[in-house]
């Protein structure tokens, strides 16, 4: 389901029995996800979100160069 504000809702996953989860293909397929891809699981008080680690990394070093000024 796609909502104007670029939020997505992509309905339910199950944890299975080894903790894994399955992301759905939409899902899969906006985020450009591909086996053996790496996410970055964050987390808080209300609830956790995945990031491609070279999306993070990207958004590290940009900081550091920053700093770096």
């Amino acid at each position: 389901m796609k909502k104007d504000d670029g939020k997505q809702i992509f309905g339910v996953v199950r944890v299975g029995d080894k903790g894994q989860i399955v992301i759905p293909k939409e899902a899969r397929r906006l985020y450009d996800l591909k086996a053996g891809d790496a996410l970055l699981l964050l987390g808080d008080k209300n609830g956790m979100a995945m990031v491609k680690t070279e999306i993070f990394q990207d958004l590290v070093g940009q900081v550091l160069e920053d700093l770096n000024k």
